[in-house]
């Protein structure tokens, strides 16, 4: 699976992560999946926001852009899909050799 490209999330960004975890009742996990976004990023968001008021913002990196997001979630989604494809095609060939044994038994 793809990630999402290195870059800086802007504040906004950040703040409404942030918001969805204290304000909105969801769990982290939940939001970083919805964000596609790594746990530990978001804890680490939270943590900062708690100490600062607001998430600090990376200046070494560029800001990710909508179309890059869209991009990583869709590779992701992609990945996912195949690999569920796999499991199928592999299961299917196991019952396909066991329904052939028992019709010969």
């Amino acid at each position: 699976m793809e990630k999402i490209p290195r870059g800086v999330f802007t504040t906004e960004f950040k703040e409404e992560a942030v918001k969805m975890v204290t304000d909105g009742g969801l769990g982290i996990s939940e939001v970083s999946r919805r964000l596609s976004l790594g746990k530990s990023t978001l804890a680490r968001w939270i943590k900062e926001a708690g100490e600062t008021g607001h998430p600090a913002v990376s200046v070494k990196r560029k800001p990710i852009t909508e179309e890059e997001m869209e991009l990583a979630r869709l590779r992701k989604e992609v990945a996912e899909l195949k690999m569920e494809r796999d499991i199928l095609k592999k299961a299917s060939a196991y019952f396909a050799r066991e329904s052939l044994k028992g019709m010969r038994s």
